[in-house]
């Protein structure tokens, strides 16, 4: 049986679930897709040129985490779907028209919502998966407010009818997402008072973080607000992203119950 090259770039890379459930996957529905996929982690140096790096290893196709989803979004030959919005990539594909590119963190994160009727969110952070989030959220009708260290990268985000902030701004909101990476350093995005104050009078803390009980959502459980890691986005985007490694011979909706069976992921 033919063998075909997948992985996920990163850095860091070594905490990512994405290699046990996207090779499960491939191990369960071989027959069906007429190969073997092997999904391996990709540890990038912070330089390095993603699409070069694809076609030395000889993927098939490939996900995109911290910190080179906009990157991503550069290299391609073509960007499919609501990328063209966000202008980030989390999935390559190696096609018949050259390097595609998707992203499939924007659906899957609205998936993973366990309710849907959030009136509006505060996004921390404006790298790619923030503005995958924001273009979906914005999409499903929210006001979506942006609050970022610094001016870099909030002109897209104005662009999208987004609120931006570098100083954290007045007000409540129901959906407080962390989109930084403070997390894997195991430090809070924010003022720990000034996110106390949002906690209060909101409905939902999401860290897109998983594997361990963040800072972030540490507070949160402090002040008996309900609160969410990453692990539920992850498998969502990884089973949209599967479909199109699959070339759509596997639906995302099979392959969700695949991973969460080897990560124990509540279903739909």
């Amino acid at each position: 049986m033919k063998l075909k090259s997948f992985g996920v770039f990163g850095n860091p890379i070594k905490h990512s679930k994405s290699p046990l459930i996207h090779n499960a996957c491939f191990l369960t529905f071989q027959k069906e897709l007429g190969f073997l996929g092997h999904y391996h982690p990709i540890l990038l140096p912070l330089e390095s040129h993603i699409k070069n790096e694809f076609l030395h290893l000889g993927l098939s196709g490939a996900n995109v985490t911290l910190p080179f989803k906009e990157r991503a979004f550069q290299v391609c030959d073509k960007i499919k779907g609501i990328a063209l919005e966000c202008a980030s990539v989390n999935t390559l594909v190696l096609e018949n028209d050259g390097l595609v590119g998707y992203n499939t963190d924007a659906l899957g994160f609205y998936l993973s919502l366990k309710q849907k009727n959030y009136q509006n969110a505060l996004i921390l952070g404006a790298g790619g998966s923030a503005k995958a989030l924001a273009c979906e959220l914005k999409k499903r009708g929210l006001k979506v407010s942006v609050l970022n260290r610094s001016t870099k990268g909030l002109d897209f985000f104005q662009n999208l009818g987004c609120a931006c902030f570098t100083n954290a701004p007045k007000g409540a909101f129901d959906l407080i997402i962390n989109a930084t990476s403070a997390s894997l350093n195991n430090e809070l995005p924010l003022d720990r008072e000034v996110l106390k104050g949002y906690f209060k009078e909101s409905r939902l803390a999401y860290d897109l973080v998983y594997g361990f009980l963040t800072p972030f959502l540490a507070l949160a459980k402090e002040l008996k607000l309900p609160f969410q890691d990453g692990k539920d986005m992850l498998i969502y985007q990884a089973s949209l992203s599967f479909e199109k490694f699959s070339s759509f011979k596997i639906s995302y909706a099979k392959a969700f119950e695949t991973m969460r069976s080897v990560f124990g992921c509540k279903g739909f």
